[in-house]
């Protein structure tokens, strides 16, 4: 029988099905292999392998975001004011943004929580199977910019054509040159009604035609951008001066 185990063993290992090879260990290791009928032991492998591929993918997909941060629907702060509608957000849960190719964007002075919540919706896209790419605004221009001297710009562009969500954090810290304004017009207008666009920002919408600069092309972006997007306006003071005063006082 140990025989016949470690070869079953070697096998799981030389098929590449680890998730399945950790189960039936488990289940020696156990020994509870006599007491699980034969449908009920394949069901339990099958689908421990396929629980395992699809946390490698959901990894894959963490990685290839790169976040800043780690983050969590389940552990965003409802309880301090800062105007953040629980209901309204968790709406968002079931991933229907991302299907219907709706944009989501996030204003509210520094340390309300801007880019956790726009992180939480990223890290729940790549759960529910999304490609996602993350990006400070000032960091994915200058890497655009970059892309055009070195002549990588336009798979560059149809790389994030291809994401199925696109953060942009912290936009609006500084006024667009023209550069920068032509390529946020080219991703807005790649992007529009197929696919979804996160933009996490200090100032209110009402000013980022300011920030883009150029009427023209400022009402362009905000044309396809604002009308058809939800809006989540936090308001309040800083969280992190909060917690920081709360541990300094203890």
């Amino acid at each position: 029988m140990m025989l016949m185990t470690h070869e079953i063993q070697q096998l799981m290992q030389n098929l590449r099905l680890p998730g399945m090879r950790a189960a039936y260990e488990g289940i020696i290791s156990a020994k509870n292999l006599h007491s699980i009928g034969n449908d009920e032991l394949l069901n339990l492998l099958l689908q421990a392998e396929w629980d395992e591929r699809e946390n490698a993918k959901a990894n894959r997909r963490l990685q290839n975001a790169r976040f800043r941060m780690r983050a969590s629907m389940e552990e965003i702060d409802f309880f301090s004011p800062r105007g953040l509608d629980k209901t309204r957000l968790l709406r968002f849960t079931d991933g229907s943004f991302l299907k219907h190719a709706e944009s989501i964007l996030i204003t509210g002075p520094t340390g309300v929580g801007k880019s956790y919540i726009a992180s939480a919706l990223g890290h729940l896209a790549c759960q529910l199977g999304y490609k996602v790419n993350y990006f400070i605004a000032q960091k994915l221009f200058a890497m655009l910019r970059m892309s055009k001297a070195d002549e990588s710009y336009i798979r560059q562009i149809r790389k994030l054509e291809k994401q199925d969500l696109l953060i942009i954090d912290d936009f609006g810290m500084q006024p667009l040159d023209e550069m920068s304004r032509m390529m946020l017009l080219e991703i807005i207008e790649d992007r529009h009604q197929k696919s979804s666009t996160i933009i996490a920002s200090q100032l209110p919408v009402e000013k980022w035609h300011d920030v883009i600069g150029e009427s023209t092309v400022a009402d362009a972006i905000l044309d396809r951008l604002v009308h058809t997007s939800h809006r989540i306006e936090l308001s309040g003071e800083s969280m992190r001066k909060k917690k920081k005063s709360i541990i300094l006082k203890h």
